[in-house]
């Protein structure tokens, strides 16, 4: 979150963090971008060495004004800006931490688009560490 919140971005947000983000389009006017820890696996990587990764998913929601193409671009837009920052990136406050995966699924939800004209991307980064 707070890398998140470090960046200028091409939409006006404050990320905040969430084991369970509960949300109603209503409250969606403005865009909302939720950090949630998704898993940890830990693997032997020598007999005294262990390899963490964690995988947090970053969400994007907002509720739109039109369904236009303009609106949902901007989104879009915003969403691979932020793959394009974290993948291979060092995190700032955690230096042995470095994202080596970055996955767009959904790009967005067509049933949230459809059925509540809500937009919605979710984010999957997975960060790794090395710990002896």
């Amino acid at each position: 979150v707070e890398e998140i919140n470090a960046q200028p971005w091409p939409v006006d947000f404050t990320a905040q963090w969430s084991y369970r983000p509960r949300l109603v389009p209503a409250d969606l006017k403005a865009t909302l971008v939720t950090v949630v820890p998704r898993n940890v696996t830990i693997s032997l990587l020598t007999r005294h060495d262990d390899l963490y990764q964690y995988v947090i998913d970053i969400t994007v929601q907002r509720k739109l004004a039109q369904e236009s193409a303009e609106e949902i671009n901007q989104l879009v837009e915003l969403v691979e800006a932020m793959a394009a920052y974290f993948r291979g990136r060092r995190l700032a406050s955690m230096p042995g931490v470095t994202c080596v995966t970055v996955e767009h699924d959904p790009i967005y939800s067509v049933d949230q688009l459809e059925e509540l004209r809500c937009f919605t991307s979710v984010l999957s980064l997975t960060f790794q560490a090395l710990c002896p």
